[in-house]
């Protein structure tokens, strides 16, 4: 390679950062910062990795316990504390090994399982849930940008009229009256462009607090395509985290139920006696069950009973979000209807009727009352039309958005 086009290079790569930072901010690039920002979703993702090292040991057998000590130490007369007076004093060393049978650790290792896709589960809500606050917080800064263009045009718009009005007061002074009367028009309108100015910048702090960069401008959304019902449905992440605790206490209810056979002690130990032969002892310890209609039993019905609570909260909240879906696909239905009109039957004619009394007005042949008028009849149709398309892309955002990014993992 020359030096001229290393160089060449070393300046494109320096300026890459700074080009990157002048391009427009799209939807899905808010998105990914700030799922990759979200401390939110990183404290999920830990939750995660921890149950997953925690079924990792599940299903071992507990480790071994290591025995040493003394049996039969004289305590009281010459002998006393003597461990080599006395025939029956042993120096005693053994070790003990609780047995799980295959099916309980198996059971255990699975119930161990479910809390990880449960946790899974929730870190994928918290991520889905930074993508929606996301959008919705992209989506009020780009309508806010929206608004403000509006009460920019507005107030450029008086100023014009501003100072032909000045130029035709020069002309009589019949027209002081009308030069008065827009000063106080373009104040208003400043107020109004200051206050779309405040509007915007709080919509651009409350983006950057979700994508971290300094944001100057942004891309346009675009259409955003909501799911089908049962799409929406199937990776709603509240019905999903509830179909993961009905298997999760599942699980624990069948490893419960294995422990309705009691776990086994073995245990080898070698005495150490002094002058006499050494020994060596075998033993096995058994739980005795003597009242299991009064423990083990009411364990599993505990277990088994949220089984049933789960199952119950999870048919509950598919009523709901079914009922959530259908409310917001109606509301999306009934904004396009209302914003197809408003912009056929209202803007579309407060802007003929606007420029037609503005070439009135200026041939003195309509008042400024009535030019202010259809002036601000227009202005009124533009921010209502904006307002409606705000809250129809909100509403799309929220069918979009809520579900899991790519589905579940079945």
């Amino acid at each position: 390679m020359s030096i001229l086009a290393l160089r060449a290079a070393v300046v494109v790569a320096a300026l890459l950062p700074v080009l990157a930072a002048s391009q427009p901010l799209t939807l899905q690039h808010a998105l990914e910062l700030a799922s990759r920002r979200s401390e939110a979703a990183a404290a999920a993702r830990a939750g995660a990795t921890s149950a997953t090292e925690t079924a990792r040991a599940a299903g071992r057998l507990p480790d071994p316990m290591f025995r040493i000590g003394v049996e039969n130490l004289p305590v009281t007369g010459p002998d006393r504390f003597n461990p080599s007076a006395d025939f029956m004093t042993m120096k005693r060393v053994g070790i003990s090994q609780e047995w799980l049978s295959r099916d309980k650790r198996a059971a255990r290792e699975a119930a161990a399982l479910a809390s990880v896709e449960r946790e899974s589960v929730q870190a994928r809500s918290v991520e889905a849930d930074t993508r929606l606050q996301t959008a919705l917080a992209f989506l009020d800064a780009w309508f806010a940008q929206a608004a403000l263009d509006i009460a920019e045009r507005s107030e450029r718009n008086l100023r014009e009229e501003l100072e032909v009005a000045r130029a035709r007061m020069s002309a009589g002074p019949g027209f002081a009256t009308e030069t008065l009367a827009l000063t106080t028009a373009r104040g208003l309108a400043e107020d109004a462009t200051d206050e779309a100015r405040q509007q915007h910048a709080a919509a651009m702090t409350e983006l950057r607090r979700w994508v971290g960069d300094e944001v100057t401008e942004l891309s346009s959304p675009g259409r955003l395509e909501p799911p089908s019902e049962a799409q929406y449905l199937a990776s709603h992440p509240t019905l999903v985290a509830l179909g993961r605790d009905i298997e999760v206490n599942r699980r624990v209810a069948e490893a419960t139920a294995s422990e309705r056979t009691s776990n086994w002690t073995w245990e080898v130990a070698y005495s150490q006696r002094t002058g006499f032969s050494d020994m060596v002892s075998v033993g096995v310890s058994i739980p005795l069950q003597v009242a299991p209609a009064q423990r083990q039993d009411r364990d599993i019905a505990a277990r088994l009973a949220l089984v049933d609570k789960a199952r119950s909260k999870l048919e509950e909240a598919t009523r709901e979000a079914a009922a959530e879906f259908r409310r917001l696909s109606g509301d999306t239905v009934r904004m396009q209807q209302r914003i197809e009109r408003l912009r056929a039957g209202v803007l579309s004619p407060a802007r003929q009727r606007a420029v037609v009394s503005l070439t009135a007005y200026r041939g003195n042949q309509m008042p400024l009352a009535s030019f202010f008028e259809a002036r601000n009849a227009e202005v009124d149709a533009h921010r209502k039309l904006l307002s409606l398309e705000r809250e129809l892309a909100r509403t799309q955002a929220r069918l979009a958005f809520r579900p899991f990014a790519h589905g579940v993992e079945r």
